[in-house]
């Protein structure tokens, strides 16, 4: 593994714990309002009180600075974390495995099967899935539970994602069948699962794990748009889409420069998938 891909690799696992442990980590509670103390820079040490008060209470260091309503940005940070990397993530492998399912089983099997997947993940990929979001979203009620609407982007994100890995798999199997050890393999009784897991699934790994690392980026920038627009998590729960929606005033963007750390810390997660794939991987070599 090339110096770079490691680092990028942990850079990923770095933020990724990070998010994961952000009870340990995150100095306050995300959703606590220091209202006496909007738009302060990072490193303020503040004494706050029971109620948010600057008096008579205990001291309070903002690492990162506060938002309009106080809030702690460092908490909401790592807390938004939570939603807008595990959305790529689990959306990545949900599509990548779905994908790679059926890409094995219409490569192998061919004929109808093989004619039936392909058009159903044809049909898939035709839909615009950023409209197929914007109508669940639009069916969910407003207040909708940021579980509900999490899992439906995920849902959503995997069926409309899987359409490239199933082709390309697909592909690759087509190929693979046709070696000598595999019809040697069935020759010799094995059944159909023996022949994929042992002969087929080692040379698809490689494309299931590559088609997930592009589209983890892609499903991250997808959550970020969206609650970013108002249509995905929504206030009070805290997503880097969210906060960076806070950023979008006027006022923030003259004084308080720090409410940008979503922002780059997203940059930093999409160069870091990009720079573990291989020199020109794109999902399709093995």
């Amino acid at each position: 593994m090339r110096r770079i891909q490691m680092a990028a690799a942990a850079t990923l696992l770095l933020m990724h714990g990070a998010v994961l442990l952000a009870g340990l980590f995150a100095p306050h509670d995300p959703a606590a309002q220091y209202r006496y103390y909007p738009y302060v820079g990072p490193g303020t040490f503040s004494i706050v009180g029971t109620r948010g008060e600057p008096t008579g209470g205990t001291g309070k260091l903002f690492l990162l600075g506060t938002d309009s309503l106080g809030r702690d940005q460092l908490s909401r940070l790592l807390y938004g974390g939570r939603i807008s990397l595990f959305t790529g993530v689990f959306g990545a492998l949900l599509a990548a495995v779905l994908g790679s399912a059926i890409g094995l089983l219409a490569g192998y099997y061919s004929g109808v099967i093989d004619q039936i997947l392909m058009r159903l993940v044809e049909f898939v990929t035709s839909l615009p899935w950023l409209f197929l979001l914007l109508g669940a979203r639009a069916a969910l009620p407003l207040d909708a539970e940021p579980f509900t609407v999490l899992f439906t982007f995920l849902v959503i994100l995997a069926i409309t994602g899987a359409g490239r890995p199933a082709r390309v798999v697909r592909g690759l199997v087509l190929g693979l069948r046709e070696r000598q050890y595999v019809a040697a393999s069935q020759g010799f009784g094995g059944g159909d699962l023996y022949v994929m897991r042992r002969h087929i699934l080692p040379d698809v790994w490689p494309v299931a794990r590559e088609s997930a690392l592009l589209a983890a980026p892609q499903f991250v920038m997808a959550e970020v748009t969206l609650s970013f627009l108002g249509l995905g998590i929504s206030e009070p729960a805290a997503s880097w889409g969210t906060m960076l929606a806070g950023y979008a005033r006027i006022e923030a963007i003259e004084s308080a420069p720090w409410l940008v750390a979503p922002a780059i810390a997203l940059a930093i997660t999409c160069f870091a998938y990009r720079a573990l794939l291989p020199p020109g991987g794109d999902g399709t070599n093995g």
